[in-house]
């Protein structure tokens, strides 16, 4: 894994974030590619044999003592070929901090394969009520869960995750945090 290099690369990775995510899951092209000036987000990348061409990618924050993977992604011709596990578990050999990353709720089976995916890869599901915030304008917050590396955390650190990510990944307000925690109650 490489992080990315050129605008290319960065279009290559938009372009795969599109066919994997919805829309209320990521940012617009603009949105993301600003987010390339933050000194806190990364994104490191499995390039294709061709030029420009992408087989994965990883998307995370480093947030102090916490990596948060925003985004990660296999190019479709590459799934099912391991390269997604080897990709996670070279992350957690390489960090020191405690990983964690959003899933959705185990209500179809798609979700439930990613979590058991994750699970398989060493992460921990944690049962805590969570919402993403908005990730852009006109996009709706989504009840998801997080998964933490290592082990399951107690709702104290849980409460701790969720700050730091509503805080620095989603720039959160105040008044924001009041309206999540009814959603959170909510779900």
């Amino acid at each position: 894994m490489t992080l990315i290099q050129s605008m290319q690369d960065f279009d290559s990775v938009y372009q795969l974030m599109e066919q994997s995510f919805p829309p209320n899951e990521r940012r617009t092209y603009e949105e993301q590619k600003a987010l390339l000036n933050n000194s806190r987000y990364n994104i490191s990348i499995v390039p294709g044999s061709k030029k420009h061409s992408l087989n994965a990618f990883l998307a995370y924050w480093t947030l102090g003592d916490l990596i948060f993977i925003e985004h990660f992604a296999v190019n479709p011709l590459c799934r099912n070929t391991g390269l997604g596990s080897a990709l996670l578990q070279d992350m957690i050999r390489q960090q020191t901090h405690r990983i964690c990353l959003e899933v959705e709720l185990p209500e179809n089976d798609l979700a439930k394969r990613r979590i058991r995916f994750y699970e398989r890869n060493g992460f921990f599901l944690n049962q805590y009520p969570y919402v993403q915030p908005s990730i852009s304008k006109g996009r709706s917050p989504i009840p998801l869960l997080i998964m933490t590396s290592g082990q399951p955390v107690s709702e104290k650190i849980f409460q701790e995750i969720k700050s730091t990510l509503y805080e620095y990944v989603y720039g959160v307000t105040e008044q924001d945090k009041k309206r999540l925690f009814y959603l959170d109650l909510t779900y």
